[in-house]
């Protein structure tokens, strides 16, 4: 019988389980502990990843995704604990991780369960480690921004109670599902997790039952975690929002009086539909703002040029159709756009190698092709030049106009995140070198100066680095994360290598999404603008197959083409490509024709097969895909 048992629940999410199991490790030394992993179905690597290098850890398997809290109720079921730990995948544990909360809970028999003081990837002190009931009103001033404005307020702040200084213990009434430490007699008065709560609020729920149940919830200052958020889910998409709100509701019902809890599922509705439009609307605009402000620049130059050269340089002088302005110059932008949008121009850390080459590349592309076009549709060579000119010099400018006015706060991604400085010695530096993570280099820095944190930042000044990336085998936990809340708003960023491990995890913002740069990096279709290319072809394809599938209809191949032709150009199909969840490769959309059809022998090698999709994923190439969907159409493959 263990003293403390362990349950994470995984989905999707193998690099940071494979972090936070190390850093469990590390925090078990010297206790009775056993891990529990129940895995939800996930289609990367983790179960592979557990069995190689984690035989010792428990593993439930299901077969589909079965929610947070019945599979955290599979993991109760097979443990033995005199203590229970609940933990998320994605998170990182100091070396007193649960030796101190243990200690805690041995000297206050009356604490039920226990959460901890938890930081982002940025050093940044997460509020969600204590919480306040949800009450109708708690609920009303979280949802009309009274308790972003008052957030001291002991009225207005009691959703995050921010009042309570995080550095001290306090009775709280809420503790985070992130790691919650749990007394497993006040888990049996109090009942296990409701599975009615898929996910979110089944934390809620239960830290108010074991409040019910006659123990207290202790927020408990003396230990801190790594939570890096939104792993398993995009905390900021509509679904997000609808999925939480809900359970809110849920929760209500179950807890509250009728009438209140009527109040409360009519406000949280609301709730629901306003935070969710917010959600599509902030989303959609995020993407689309700079594409829109560059065709509004790119407009306002061809227009300009286009009134100087009909005053000022041409042999009669005469104004330009309106259908010019209407249609002509729009389609000249579009295309720079497009090309802009093809080679990068628009992804995120923004590039500006690669928003100029887009828009070269478009420019040039648009200036050969207007060669081809009728006269009747060609008004001026020399403005499509200098159009063109004027939108490379737009597209830089007026990003670089905005970065100055902002103070390097506008879009500061463009530059960080890309020069490393290694806090580790020799031997690991040179190991961490080797990972293909597309960073440069800048420096390194010995574990045992980088016990400073002004030497530390004045290393990083000197080398012009941009991020500390903390070796933990040779660092302890704690170390590095009192050096990220010493150094928070310094300008840097913070990523951790595990130890003995070949990736790099890391966060740069509160609610963004973690990340990591590991073996996969290593592909081609990991990339970002390959995979749009690849899209592109996909697109591409499918509408030139269109003005054809009167014909096509007639062969074999063209049918089974035809017939998948909506799912591909709604994005739910590839034409070409590996198995979606192919272990080990990056993910890919569902294809139509797998790679491995019309080849003979592949069943009895299947390490052949194996080689055959890497190959595919580390040397894409769009050209290959035609000529092998050519064979599929003609070749009766």
């Amino acid at each position: 019988m263990a003293r403390i048992s362990i349950i994470i629940v995984n989905y999707n999410v193998r690099y940071f389980l494979e972090q936070c199991l190390l850093s469990v490790e590390r925090a078990a030394r010297g206790l009775d502990t056993e891990v529990i992993v129940v895995d939800n179905n996930s289609e990367d690597d983790s179960l592979a990843m557990l069995q190689r290098q984690f035989p010792q850890v428990k593993l439930i398997a299901n077969r589909e995704n079965t929610g947070f809290s019945k599979a955290n109720n599979q993991g109760i079921a097979a443990s033995s604990g005199e203590f229970v730990l609940l933990l998320n995948p994605d998170t990182v544990l100091q070396e007193d991780s649960l030796s101190a909360p243990l200690n805690f809970m041995e000297i206050h028999p009356e604490c039920g369960a226990l959460g901890v003081h938890m930081i982002d990837g940025t050093g940044n002190f997460l509020p969600e480690s204590k919480r306040g009931l949800p009450t109708p009103a708690v609920a009303f001033f979280k949802m009309t921004g009274l308790a972003s404005i008052f957030k001291k307020s002991k009225l207005f702040g009691r959703y995050h109670l921010h009042y309570l200084h995080p550095e001290t213990n306090h009775a709280v009434d809420v503790l985070s599902g992130a790691y919650m430490f749990i007394r497993r007699s006040a888990l049996d008065k109090a009942g296990w997790l409701d599975e009615r709560f898929f996910m979110y609020g089944e934390d809620i729920d239960l830290s108010y039952r074991i409040q019910q149940a006659g123990f207290i919830n202790v927020y408990f200052a003396g230990t801190r975690i790594i939570h890096y958020k939104g792993e398993s889910t995009k905390k900021q998409s509509a679904r997000y929002v609808k999925v939480f709100y809900e359970a809110m509701i849920l929760f209500a019902r179950k807890h509250y009086a009728s009438r209140s809890a009527g109040l409360f599922a009519l406000l949280i509705t609301l709730a629901i539909q306003v935070r969710a439009f917010g959600a599509l609307l902030s989303r959609y605009f995020a993407r689309i703002w700079q594409p829109l402000t560059d065709f509004a620049v790119l407009y306002a130059g061809f227009f300009a040029i286009t009134r100087y050269w009909e005053l000022n340089n041409k042999f009669v002088r005469a104004y330009y159709p309106p259908e010019y302005f209407l249609w002509h110059l729009p389609a000249y932008i579009t295309v720079i756009l497009f090309f802009t949008w093809l080679s990068g121009g628009y992804d995120r850390p923004l590039r500006w190698k690669n928003l100029s080459r887009g828009a070269v590349a478009g420019s040039l592309i648009l200036f050969s092709a207007y060669a081809f076009l009728p006269k009747t549709l060609q008004f001026s060579r020399a403005i499509l030049g200098l159009g063109c000119i004027w939108s490379w010099v737009a597209f830089i400018g007026w990003r670089v106009a905005v970065q100055a006015l902002s103070r390097g706060r506008f879009n500061q991604e463009e530059n960080t995140g890309r020069r490393w400085l290694l806090v580790a010695g020799a031997d690991e530096a040179r190991r961490i070198r080797q990972f293909p993570s597309g960073a440069h280099i800048a420096g390194e820095i010995s574990p045992q100066r980088a016990d400073n944190p002004d030497e530390l930042l004045t290393c990083a000044l000197v080398h012009e680095a941009d991020t500390l990336v903390f070796n933990l085998n040779e660092l302890p936990v704690r170390k590095a994360l009192a050096l990220m809340q010493q150094l928070k708003g310094k300008g840097l960023r913070f990523k951790t290598v595990p130890p003995g491990a070949a990736f790099v995890i890391g966060s740069d913002s509160k609610d963004g999404r973690g990340e990591w740069t590991g073996e996969q990096d290593r592909y081609a279709l990991a990339l970002p603008q390959v995979m749009r290319k690849k899209r592109t072809f996909d697109v591409l394809f499918a509408l030139a197959l269109l003005p054809l599938s009167p014909l096509l209809a007639f062969t074999q191949g063209g049918r089974r083409l035809l017939r998948f032709l909506p799912q591909v150009l709604l994005g739910r199909r590839t034409w070409l490509g590996y198995p979606a969840g192919t272990i080990g490769l990056p993910p890919v959309r569902v294809p139509v024709i797998r790679l491995s059809s019309g080849y003979t022998g592949l069943d009895a090698h299947p390490d052949w097969e194996r080689k055959l999709y890497e190959n595919y994923a580390l040397q894409y190439d769009p050209v290959k895909d035609l000529r092998m969907l050519w064979k599929v159409l003609f070749g009766g493959r």
